[in-house]
């Protein structure tokens, strides 16, 4: 779908989309159809339940005085609530509404609302970039879809009267969506297309955008010591990898970068420790936070964001087989630490230890955030709405929090301490991988907190519910969400970039 922005005048053709606030309050453009209809808006509005709240829409077909052969009506809702959020929903919505009537063009139509926080060019920018992220499809495999049951919507235009100024603010929010949609294709790729080696090639991609990208191989990490990342890829015939990736966008080409640490379990049967058949096929999405920060790199050089940042991901795939770690297995990390290998399904903790320890030995960030599908405890505790958020700071973990409010991309803080971290002590070794029965994301993050070094600002993100939905939301169609993309952009935006 191609989005274009033009001045604020009536279509000749396909859908005429007018905002009308809450409360049944015509705007300009919709007051300017009322006129040109003789009355037909506001009998259609008075005959139905429309009240021009964020989520209503009414639909008036083929009115007289208008030459597009449909107007929607859309709520804006009220003026104090209209954020940056509640237009990208309303964009979404609106896409949504276009396909499922079939249109192949439509013309939104935007203008200032008195007493809202964005001004009319925002307004417009981020009802486009709602559309953008609300457009995405993974179809590729599809190859007996009927034309009805495809998207149809080719093209939207946002007519404002800064259409300029509109432009210019969507710019930088198209190169993040195009970004979030990179990661969606990532994640949503199957096993026997993304592994360890074909998931880095994809992360190679990033070297157009001027991103250093550096794969390491198993000899390499051998070398390293990374025996927790090894171990995990070991039952595997797809050889494991480690992609380093570092964009320099600051002035300060020394300055220390901040860092993001990815989960990459391309498939995860849960190896010896072998999960039930039932629902397996969803681990292929073990990798998604590989994928976020991959997507995320993509996107902080897309938009050429003025911040030093890396981005580092362990890629393995955890397969049963002769050669597969058992439970009972004792590896050394690259720190030096010993663990005792309870259960080969709780991998993803491995994968991050050494990930997370090579990051600071190498890089020295000023602040670092790992991101892994990491727990099924996490969904029993917090369901889909909040991805659960572990961190050893105060401040940063403010940040964090302020970043997912402002994205959508919502977090909520869990406990740490002395009392949690006993729980993985093990009479083997320097820790065992699990802790009991209780508490599974708390000792899962108590874990990769062994793995910080002291005086590092560190968060771990448990994006097990968050990483795919089973249903459509506004910005987010079902499938592969791409969760934290928004939220880390946000964050380097605010708080990391040279200003």
């Amino acid at each position: 779908m191609k989005i274009a922005f033009a001045k604020p005048e009536l279509p000749e053709t396909g859908s005429l989309a007018v905002g009308v606030m809450d409360g049944r309050k015509l705007g300009s453009h919709a007051a300017q159809v009322e006129k040109l209809t003789k009355g037909a808006v506001n009998r259609a509005i008075g005959a139905s339940r429309f009240k021009g709240g964020t989520e209503d829409h009414l639909a008036l077909l083929a009115p007289t005085g208008v030459q597009a052969h449909r107007v929607l009506l859309f709520g804006l809702g009220t003026a104090q609530k209209l954020d940056a959020l509640a237009a990208q929903a309303i964009g979404g919505r609106l896409v949504a509404a276009f396909n499922a009537a079939g249109e192949k063009e439509a013309t939104v139509l935007i203008e200032a609302i008195p007493g809202a926080p964005l001004s009319e060019a925002e307004i417009a920018a981020n009802i486009a970039y709602g559309a953008q992220l609300r457009s995405y499809r993974f179809d590729k495999y599809k190859t007996k879809e009927k034309p009805e049951q495809k998207p149809s919507l080719k093209r939207l235009v946002i007519g404002t009267a800064e259409a300029n100024a509109a432009k210019k603010a969507y710019d930088p929010l198209e190169k993040i969506g195009e970004s979030i949609s990179f990661a969606r294709d990532l994640v949503s790729e199957p096993a026997n297309v993304i592994y360890p080696e074909t998931l880095a090639q994809q992360a190679k991609t990033l070297a157009e955008l001027g991103v250093d990208v550096k794969v390491l191989g198993e000899a390499e990490m051998k070398k390293l010591g990374m025996g927790a990342l090894l171990g995990v890829g070991q039952g595997s015939e797809r050889e494991s990898k480690l992609v380093v990736m570092r964009w320099n966008g600051a002035g300060d080409a020394k300055a220390k970068p901040i860092a993001f640490v990815g989960k990459g379990v391309t498939f995860d049967t849960g190896g010896i420790s072998i999960k039930p058949a039932a629902g397996m096929e969803d681990m292929k999405w073990d990798m998604a936070g590989s994928g976020v920060v991959i997507g995320l790199l993509r996107a902080l050089a897309a938009r050429k964001a003025k911040v030093n940042a890396v981005g580092v991901v362990g890629l393995v795939e955890n397969m049963p087989s002769g050669t597969a770690q058992r439970p009972g297995d004792i590896v050394t990390s690259m720190s030096g630490q010993t663990i005792e290998v309870l259960n080969t399904d709780a991998e993803g903790r491995l994968v991050l230890a050494d990930a997370l320890w090579y990051t600071q030995e190498n890089f020295k960030p000023v602040a670092i955030v790992d991101l892994a599908t990491l727990t099924g405890a996490i969904m029993v505790a917090l369901g889909q709405v909040h991805a659960g958020m572990f961190c050893n700071d105060d401040s940063f973990a403010d940040r964090l929090t302020e970043a997912g409010k402002a994205t959508g991309e919502l977090l909520w803080r869990m406990p740490l301490g002395p009392a949690y971290d006993k729980l993985i002590d093990s009479p083997a070794a320097d820790m065992k991988n699990i802790g009991g029965r209780y508490g599974g994301s708390i000792t899962a993050a108590q874990f990769l907190q062994r793995f910080v070094q002291k005086g590092t600002p560190w968060a771990h993100l448990d994006i097990a519910g968050m990483a795919w939905s089973d249903k459509d939301a506004p910005t987010v169609p079902k499938g592969a969400t791409a969760y934290g993309v928004r939220l880390l952009d946000r964050l380097v935006a605010d708080h990391y970039e040279d200003k």
